[in-house]
C-alpha cells in the first residue's frame, strides 16, 4: 500500500529532478557545494554529478526509510510511532531538497549567507527528532540504539524519554547560528554530539541500575 509519506517524498524527488533539468544549462560547469565558517566556498563538484547525485540521494533516503521497518526484526514496533516516523522521513527528504535548492540558487548568482540559510532547516530536523525519539519503541534503526537499550525495554523507554527534550534544546541552540554565523558550525555539531554520547552513557548507567550484577 502506498503511504502518504511515499507520495510526499516521491513528489519532492520529482521536483528536484525537474529543477535539475531546468537549471542545468544555466549553471557553471563546477558548482560550489561546501562552504567554510565564513560562508566562502571551499569545495567544488562537477554540475552534472551534483545535480544527478543529489536527486539519487533524496530518492535513496526515501527508499531506505521505507525499507528499514520491513527488514527490522522489531519492525512491527514502528507502527506504534508511524506518524512521527513518516513525518521525520518527509522532513529529511525535504531537507535534502532544500540544500539542493540552496546550492542551485547560490551558483546561479543569488547573494545570501549560505550558513544562515542552512541553519534554520537543520534546527527544524533537530526539533523533529524530539517527538520521534520520545515516541520511538524498541527497534534496530531509529532512536538511541545501544546494547543496553536494545536489551532492556525499561532502559529504552527511560533513555528516550529523557533524551527527547535535549534534541529540542539542540534545535533551539542551532538557531543561534543565524544570529552568530561564526558559531554556526559549532552550534550545529557540538550539542547533538554531546547528546548522543551522553545518552549512550546514560543507557549504560540505567542498565546497571535495573540489572545489578
Amino acid at each position: 500500500m502506498i503511504r502518504t509519506r511515499d507520495l510526499a517524498t516521491g513528489g519532492i524527488v520529482a521536483v528536484l529532478a525537474i529543477a535539475s533539468a531546468v537549471y542545468a544549462s544555466q549553471l557553471p560547469s563546477e558548482l560550489a557545494v561546501h562552504f567554510d565558517s565564513a560562508g566562502e566556498p571551499n569545495n567544488f563538484v562537477q554540475a552534472e554529478l551534483f545535480l544527478a547525485g543529489n536527486v539519487l540521494l533524496a530518492a535513496g533516503v526515501a527508499v531506505l526509510f521505507a525499507v528499514l521497518p520491513r527488514v527490522d526484526p522489531l519492525g512491527e514496533n514502528v507502527a506504534e510511532f508511524q506518524t512521527v516516523y513518516d513525518g521525520f522521513v518527509v522532513a529529511t527528504v525535504a531537507f535534502v531538497g532544500y540544500i539542493h535548492g540552496l546550492v542551485i540558487a547560490y551558483n546561479l548568482g543569488y547573494e545570501f549567507g549560505i550558513l544562515e540559510a542552512t541553519v534554520p532547516a537543520t534546527a527544524v530536523l533537530y526539533l523533529l527528532l524530539g517527538p520521534l525519539i520520545y515516541r520511538a519503541e524498541q527497534n534496530w534503526f531509529v532512536g538511541i540504539r545501544t546494547p543496553w537499550t536494545l536489551s532492556d525495554e525499561r532502559v529504552w523507554k527511560q533513555t528516550h524519554r529523557h533524551t527527547a527534550p535535549l534534541f529540542a534544546l539542540a534545535g533551539v541552540l542551532a538557531l543561534g547560528g543565524v544570529l552568530a554565523p561564526e558559531l554556526a558550525v559549532l552550534l550545529l555539531t557540538v550539542p547533538p554530539t554531546v547528546i548522543a554520547v551522553g545518552s549512550a552513557l546514560y543507557s549504560f548507567v540505567l542498565y546497571r541500575r535495573f540489572n545489578p550484577a
